[in-house]
């Protein structure tokens, strides 16, 4: 049996000229549903261009368009609407000739009370399904990343042992920590390791989202509540029932809507736009932010009823500069990922090259490490690896160490050997700044032409691209 959260959803529209009839399923359904009532094909068809529907029950003999001219007319405008044929026994036929012009079922007059909700039950069931099929199916479309988190250091091996002690609850979390740290994809794997993992997770940048759209987006709105609501529409909270909702970036809320998510946390209940009837919902609220919302707190620009009701869990991802050894970790997992996403063959990345990642510090943090190896994936030619020479200059020169410096001392090659590696470098970037042109390099470098030259062969500087 479908939970009562779920019934409350579900909006029903009745199609039969018989006044007996709709009065009859009207008093089965009004209890646990939202029932709307037509006499007629003509009717109904206006009724499902302009409003959301779960299911239709519609008579087959009617006057003027019969039901299944109607059948045809709905399906040519929500193809995906489920319908209930109403059949005479005697019709049996056109029962049957309602089922293949796309009808899920039919039943008979008079009709068994127990029946009806029995089958509607279980048409909304297969209808929440296949919206979660579709909803998955539509994120592997745009290449949603995988929830595999990659770490062995001891920083993240608390994050880990919060991750399964929260993931079996349905409290709020929030997620606090810097751009490009992860949030959102812990805030996936803690839905994935819940009780809720075959219903949605649905994400929400509220950074990103227009203020003037954010109340409709995540709530829905009625048919003419604004210029351009042309049909009753459902906000991602609905969409989200029984599943988790991520707010990313939660402190960018205006504070007249930071009231409306306190009343959804609070009472688990809302209004859409342009609508007086509460829609109820079972959702696990994932809140994220790289701003310390104590301040706002203090500052007046963030309820701290919201912020408490947020914080019932707190999750602080450290940065990437303080998970030690994740950096050649994570490396080599988005290489070989990558290189299968983008059909390629890069060998791998040089000791010199991995030393220079691992000795830089990181501030966009994980997302900053893999779109620099996506980056190098598609540079370097295939069963070549990465090298110091493709790396970028930031990363070659960083504040934090100087490429080659470390490795030096921890084999004892000393000074003379880091100055090699930081001359080697420092040419090297010369050279590309200015495509290999050497006259243009050796004047930017204020050395003779045929010094550079010889720079050149004595450090083993090498153009590939004229190879």
């Amino acid at each position: 049996m479908m939970t009562q959260a779920v019934v409350e959803q579900a909006t029903i529209l009745v199609v039969d000229d018989d006044p007996a009839i709709r009065d009859s399923l009207e008093e089965i359904l009004e209890d646990s549903y939202d029932v709307v009532c037509v006499d007629s094909g003509a009717d109904a068809v206006e009724q499902v261009r302009s409003q959301v529907f779960d299911l239709v029950f519609l008579d087959i003999v009617m006057p003027g368009m019969d039901g299944i001219e109607t059948l045809k007319r709905i399906k040519a405008v929500e193809k995906d609407l489920d319908v209930i044929m109403i059949s005479g026994i005697d019709r049996a036929q056109q029962a049957t000739e309602s089922i293949r012009q796309g009808a899920y079922d039919y039943i008979t007059k008079p009709f068994d009370h127990e029946v009806i909700l029995n089958r509607l039950e279980k048409v909304l069931e297969t209808r929440s399904l296949n919206r979660e099929v579709h909803y998955h199916r539509a994120q592997a479309e745009k290449g949603e990343k995988s929830t595999n988190i990659v770490s062995r250091s001891s920083a993240m091996a608390i994050i880990f042992d919060i991750i399964d002690k929260v993931s079996q609850a349905s409290s709020s979390v929030l997620i606090t920590g810097e751009s490009g740290t992860g949030k959102e994809l812990v805030a996936r794997t803690i839905h994935n390791k819940s009780s809720r993992a075959s219903r949605p997770f649905v994400a929400i940048n509220c950074a990103a989202m227009p203020r003037e759209l954010m109340e409709s987006e995540l709530f829905g709105y009625e048919k003419g509540a604004f210029t351009g609501a042309h049909k009753q529409s459902r906000g991602k909270f609905e969409f989200a029932h029984q599943g988790s909702i991520f707010l990313d970036e939660i402190s960018c809320l205006e504070p007249e809507f930071q009231a409306k998510l306190l009343r959804v946390l609070q009472e688990r209940e809302f209004t859409r736009v342009g609508s007086n009837r509460i829609v109820k919902v079972d959702v696990r609220v994932i809140a994220a932010t790289n701003i310390h919302l104590t301040d706002m707190v203090k500052d007046g620009s963030f309820r701290e009823d919201l912020y408490f009701r947020l914080n019932v869990v707190p999750v602080e991802l450290p940065p990437l500069r303080q998970r030690t050894g994740d950096v050649p970790l994570l490396a080599k997992f988005f290489l070989e990922r990558l290189n299968q996403k983008m059909n390629r063959n890069v060998a791998g990345i040089t000791p010199s090259a991995m030393s220079a990642l691992d000795g830089y510090n990181w501030p966009g943090n994980v997302r900053e490490l893999e779109n620099l190896l996506e980056r190098m994936v598609v540079l370097t030619p295939d069963d070549q690896s990465i090298d110091l020479k493709n790396l970028p200059f930031e990363i070659l020169f960083s504040e934090k160490s100087i490429v080659g410096a470390k490795s030096s001392l921890a084999t004892g090659r000393g000074l003379i050997q880091a100055r090699t590696t930081f001359e080697r470098l420092y040419i090297l970037k010369a050279l590309q700044d200015n495509h290999w042109n050497q006259t243009r390099t050796a004047r930017q470098l204020d050395i003779h032409r045929n010094t550079l030259i010889q720079k050149m062969k004595s450090l083993d500087l090498k153009n590939d691209d004229t190879q």
